[in-house]
């Protein structure tokens, strides 16, 4: 992000990729760059329009199968994303868009469908639905607390060399292995729902740092951690 101008957002494909209120994610970063006087632009970009290359932050939802598969076709072809990490930017994919960007993923019958090919993951689908709470105690190279929030999915997911899990899971599924979600470099990947950053404030900040190239001063965040109070309590042993 350069001094004198806007942090950009970039919401990827809301037209496929916006089941379950994933656009949350870019209302709650929205709001704690502006509460510390960051200057914000959000771009939302639809299906038929080019990825701009110019973002700070690049953000994407989860869908049902078909959306799933047209997304990760037209990102392909598109190649917009590819560049603007390359750039530099950083990007939150959630759920099917977490899939999307690995190599791999498992289509309406199961079938491998080609994705993006952005992270070396690749996904498939597991015996049965994975829906409810999940949380797990984040990555310590990350500096951020317990990460909460709601899972729906089938997948399962592997992470090649120089993919780092998210999470280690202590209640619900994730990926499957014990794990939730991955990181490399500026990209997250997560099959937290909630949407994910209203229930973990930390990841949201830590987004923007690597946006701004800095650390943020401290907001006020009552709300945000009464919300997670709650939600822990409620699926963590004590």
């Amino acid at each position: 992000m350069q001094s004198d101008s806007a942090l950009r957002l970039v919401w990827i494909y809301p037209d496929l990729l916006s089941t379950y209120g994933d656009q949350g994610n870019v209302l709650v970063l929205e709001q704690r760059a502006k509460r510390r006087g960051i200057p914000v632009e959000t771009v939302h970009v639809r299906s038929a329009d080019p990825v701009p290359e110019s973002g700070d932050i690049y953000l994407i939802g989860g869908g049902e199968d078909r959306p799933q598969i047209l997304a990760s076709e037209r990102l392909r072809r598109d190649g917009g994303l590819h560049r603007a990490i390359q750039r530099g930017a950083a990007l939150l994919a959630v759920c099917a868009g977490y899939q999307i960007m690995g190599t791999t993923f498992g289509g309406e019958e199961g079938q491998p469908v080609a994705g993006i090919g952005l992270i070396d993951i690749s996904s498939g689908r597991g015996q049965g639905r994975a829906v409810g709470e999940l949380a797990g105690e984040a990555d310590p190279a990350l500096g951020i607390s317990t990460l909460t929030g709601f899972e729906n999915h089938m997948g399962v997911t592997r992470l090649g060399a120089g993919v780092r899990p998210l999470a280690r899971t202590a209640v619900g599924t994730g990926n499957g292995d014990g794990t939730e979600g991955c990181h490399t470099g500026k990209i997250v990947g997560t099959y937290l729902h909630g949407p994910a950053l209203a229930r973990n404030p930390g990841l949201a900040d830590l987004l923007l740092t690597w946006a701004v190239g800095s650390q943020l001063p401290p907001i006020d965040d009552v709300w945000f951690d009464r919300l997670r109070e709650e939600r822990l309590a409620a699926v963590l042993p004590r």
